[in-house]
């Protein structure tokens, strides 16, 4: 006999009362039968007897365009006014629903420590379980989203234990449909935590970007028993690569990122008997880094070329018109004085050979980016910048304040599809090749940057400037933890399995290039320092000079290694012979990219000194 895991009963209603309800005008509609079945082949997930493949979205955008391309599943992220009339257009839609509970965020001020915040969490739960229960959309719920990010010790343990008193809540309230919690990527060990300490949760949902084609082996790599759905997938986020040289991060076409939906998609439903679908993100659109990088859908309906890539992938014919293509966009150059001219060129195509017609729009870039999905916002747009426009070139004057924009361009084929692509460009008052007027302080050498005695406020650079996931980043300057020389060294943590972070040693402290400062080290002939991991085989960049022609107080020189450590301490070098060292106002800098899992390694010794390079 098939092992069935304990869940659903199909609500049956006595005649009496199936005639009173049609009598008040409410929808008779019973709730769908909901089963995880265990068989031989592993996992899988049967509505009213069925097997259902989740072929799913994350977002609010149209479903009637969802039904036409094959998707059956929506998820949401939390309950809220509108949950009633969202659930009631889904069942209309024949659209069923992985209704999200949200929990709190450490980074939103919300505290596992305190007993009164979690048992609120706690109540506000049940009262959505008992109020959506038995609506006929309900596919399964889902009991947070990315909400270990940034925790550590007792508060992540008390989270975990929020997590499962939660869910088993839910399997005694709500036995007929299972619940899913969902991480970002598998941080924290979440694999381990969901299948020991949390027996209320069936299902492990994942979030994950670049790391999605290789999900399936991590996730058996980390022990993971229970089955999973990839929860979140697209291209590859800010986190997940470098900016170029001047501090911007270059977005894949809409053309371009369909690779990544097909590689990640195709990857994890090969994993037959433990994955159970996926939900492709976003099914809308979000100022995330642009209004563009994760949205599969325009601000006015247009679909874009990954919702023909999913429609494929679910139903194995192509939809009806096809979204037109970029083929080459190009600026000549991505550098100009204020008021200089940028020019574009574009070639693209269209698979019904349909008339396209070109949009041209120069924004600012955001203000900020932010972690975890948080809100931005949306960045300033210069509508008189595009002084000429074709369907294969357009002419920009760039804006008069100093900074980084972004030129769009938008195609459409006049039937509701729709490419789109930006690339960056970079304004500035100082030309490249302008001396940078020499720093005041000259220091005699050696000059030490970190060591057992110069750390914390004293210091001549200040470790105060964190990029990427910044609350992923912990550094102890006095860690006892096998230190190269003295008692102490530095020990770098970043504690996620994805993104990336790092951290620029600043003069003055956290400064990127607006304030004068820095230290004259044209008398030093070399940067040393060193480093080892934690168990060897950590991937690091480090570098000094990090400050481009884009600030107004820049590095004069600047050099960057990227080396993979061993487990013992091994000395590096820069060679700063010949080098512009006049002004040096960042000394010294690491970033990484995760790879499936935190990392952890230390620094030691790290001084510019006369001693030529070897």
């Amino acid at each position: 006999m098939t092992p069935t895991l304990p869940r659903l009963r199909l609500l049956r209603l006595p005649a009496c009362l199936v005639l009173l309800v049609a009598c008040l005008g409410v929808a008779t509609a019973s709730r769908a039968a909901v089963e995880l079945v265990e068989t031989a082949a592993g996992h899988e997930l049967r509505v009213d007897g069925e097997p259902y493949v989740v072929r799913g979205v994350g977002g609010s955008a149209s479903m009637e365009l969802l039904v036409k391309a094959g998707g059956n599943t929506v998820r949401t992220w939390g309950v809220g006014p509108n949950t009633q009339a969202y659930l009631d257009q889904a069942h209309r839609h024949g659209i069923k629903v992985v209704l999200g509970i949200w929990l709190g965020h450490e980074r939103h001020g919300f505290d596992y420590l305190d007993p009164q915040q979690v048992q609120q969490q706690f109540d506000q739960a049940r009262d959505a379980v008992q109020r959506f229960k038995d609506h006929p959309a309900l596919l399964m719920w889902s009991v947070g989203n990315e909400m270990e990010t940034g925790l550590a010790g007792q508060a992540l343990d008390n989270m975990w234990d929020a997590v499962n008193d939660i869910g088993e809540m839910i399997q005694q309230l709500d036995p007929d449909h299972p619940t899913m919690c969902i991480t970002a990527d598998l941080n924290n060990n979440a694999v381990a935590a969901i299948r020991d300490r949390c027996p209320g949760i069936d299902i492990h949902g994942v979030n994950t970007y670049g790391g999605a084609p290789n999900l399936p082996q991590r996730y058996a790599q980390a022990g993971g028993t229970k089955p999973y759905m990839l929860t979140e997938f697209g291209p590859l986020g800010i986190w997940e690569f470098s900016p170029n040289d001047f501090g911007a991060h270059v977005e894949p076409t809409s053309t371009e990122k369909t690779r990544f939906y097909r590689e990640s998609h195709e990857a994890v439903m090969a994993d037959t008997g433990k994955c159970l679908g996926t939900f492709a993100f976003l099914w809308g659109h979000k100022q995330e880094v642009t209004y563009t990088w994760f949205g599969m859908i325009l601000p006015d309906g247009s679909k874009l070329a990954a919702v023909d890539t999913m429609s494929q992938l679910w139903t194995g014919e192509p939809m009806d018109n096809l979204c037109p293509a970029i083929e080459t966009f190009e600026l000549a150059t991505d550098r100009v004085q204020p008021g200089g001219q940028v020019t574009a060129s574009l070639k693209t195509s269209d698979p019904e050979n349909d008339t396209l017609a070109v949009a041209w729009t120069v924004l600012a870039e955001g203000a900020e980016f932010k972690i975890g999905g948080d809100a931005e916002e949306a960045p300033d747009e210069f509508a008189d910048a595009v002084v000429e426009s074709a369907v294969d070139s357009a002419t920009v004057n760039a804006p008069q304040q100093a900074g980084i924009y972004r030129l769009f361009v938008t195609v459409r084929d006049g039937h509701g599809g729709a490419a789109v692509a930006n690339l960056p460009f970079l304004v500035t008052a100082t030309p490249d090749k302008q001396d940078v007027p020499a720093a005041d302080n000259k220091p005699a050498l050696p000059f030490t940057v970190y060591a057992d005695d110069i750390a914390g406020p004293d210091a001549p650079y200040h470790p105060s400037g964190y990029m990427g996931t910044a609350d992923a980043i912990h550094m102890n300057p006095q860690s006892r933890t096998n230190p190269h020389t003295g008692d102490t060294c530095l020990e770098v943590r970043y504690t996620q399995g994805d993104g990336w972070g790092g951290v620029v040693w600043q003069h003055p402290a956290e400064d990127w290039g607006d304030q004068p400062g820095g230290y004259d080290l044209r008398a030093a002939k070399s940067l040393t320092f060193w480093a080892r991991g934690e168990n060897g085989g950590e991937t690091v960049k480090f570098g000094y000079g990090l400050l481009k022609s884009d600030a107004t107080h820049r590095d004069s020189a600047g050099d960057e290694i990227e080396v993979t450590l061993t487990d013992q301490w091994k000395q590096y070098t820069f060679g700063l012979t010949g080098k512009e060292l006049q002004r040096i106002k960042t000394g010294f800098y690491w970033v990484l990219a995760a790879e499936g899992q935190p990392v952890t390694f230390y620094l030691d010794d790290i001084t510019y000194t006369s001693d030529a390079a070897e």
